[in-house]
């Protein structure tokens, strides 16, 4: 069982990063060229909140925010989607939200510039964490740029003391930058350490190629499976882009394709596939049909403008499913 069935007054609490992304409305030029943009809330923890959050899940959060206007307008965002901030600081030194500028090429070719100096989000504090707060939930969420440096690193490490100590599932999603870390090393180091103490990791190939260097693997998603369900995991998740994924436990492995859709952009898909798969691991619906939910939002989040603005309610997710497979049939595959 990945999450408890106690009842509980929160049923995630993602830790780390959250941000402002400016997504440009001129798309299809380079961003040197581009003059116009929207602004909307950002990061992936954010993002994954918000997209629980609209799919019914009792959501939470741990962080540091800038204490100006925008700020105000994470904390306002969060309140309107039903997140609970009591959690979330402000910061007292003048740090200041993470900015995010997306350049959209094509509907295939995206990049993103990221503003990650002297961030909020990584002033996180150790004496930030409370472990009540961390026990009135079925699941933790870290992620990866939480562990980049301190003093985040160390709030997200006793928040995972803290779970583990009170039965919480810990999630760990990868969500590599590369802004930040000193070096490859470093990244493994303590991306494994945390994996290592995970109920349920998420990644891309390259996310955990990055968590394994130091570990003598093959680099092959069933070594990777074998590894990290014998240190304990439950499940995993290695995300292959535009190819699907793969998820294992230690009873099963399926294959997921991605459902087609139009593609506006290529980022965002990851984060709908987190929320919309953890919502329906927690609502009991079975491992191929949270699969199906995760393959499905994500194919929504490349289809669309925004990330958090755009994630999709329990209602468009089940609509959008059952006419894509009314054209192209199932995506879940067992292997």
């Amino acid at each position: 069982m990945l999450f408890t069935q106690e009842e509980r007054p929160l049923d995630i609490i993602p830790v780390g990063r959250i941000a402002i992304d400016f997504n440009p409305t001129d798309m299809n030029r380079p961003l040197s060229q581009s003059e116009h943009f929207n602004k909307y809330l950002g990061g992936s923890p954010a993002n994954i909140a918000v997209g629980m959050a609209r799919l019914g899940r009792k959501v939470g959060f741990l962080a540091r925010i800038s204490d100006d206007a925008f700020g105000d307008f994470v904390e306002g965002f969060f309140r309107n989607e039903g997140i609970d901030v009591s959690h979330v600081k402000r910061c007292v030194n003048g740090e200041k939200l993470g900015l995010t500028f997306t350049e959209i090429l094509s509907p295939t070719q995206s990049s993103i510039l990221m503003y990650r100096e002297g961030v909020a989000d990584l002033m996180l504090h150790p004496d930030d964490v409370d472990e009540a707060y961390v026990a009135s939930s079925k699941s933790l969420l870290i992620s990866g740029t939480s562990l980049c440096c301190s003093p985040t690193r160390e709030a997200a490490l006793k928040a995972l003391t803290f779970a583990q100590r009170h039965d919480v599932t810990v999630i760990f999603d990868a969500d590599y930058r590369a802004y930040t870390w000193k070096n490859k090393d470093e990244i493994s180091i303590y991306t494994s350490l945390v994996a290592q103490k995970s109920d349920i990791i998420l990644g891309s190939r390259e996310e955990f190629d990055l968590m394994e260097r130091l570990l003598g693997l093959d680099g092959t998603d069933k070594a990777s499976a074998a590894y990290w369900l014998g240190q304990g995991a439950k499940l995993l998740v290695i995300k292959h882009g535009k190819e699907g994924s793969m998820a294992y436990t230690a009873e099963e492995s399926w294959k997921v394709k991605p459902f087609p859709v139009a593609a506006m952009k290529g980022f965002g898909g990851g984060d709908g596939y987190a929320s919309a798969c953890l919502h329906g691991l927690m609502t009991g619906r079975s491992l191929p049909e949270a699969l199906e939910m995760g393959s499905a939002s994500a194919a929504m989040l490349v289809a669309s403008h925004a990330c958090s603005k755009d994630m999709p309610s329990q209602d468009a997710l089940e609509a959008f499913i059952r006419e894509e497979k009314e054209q192209y049939g199932t995506m879940v595959s067992r292997i």
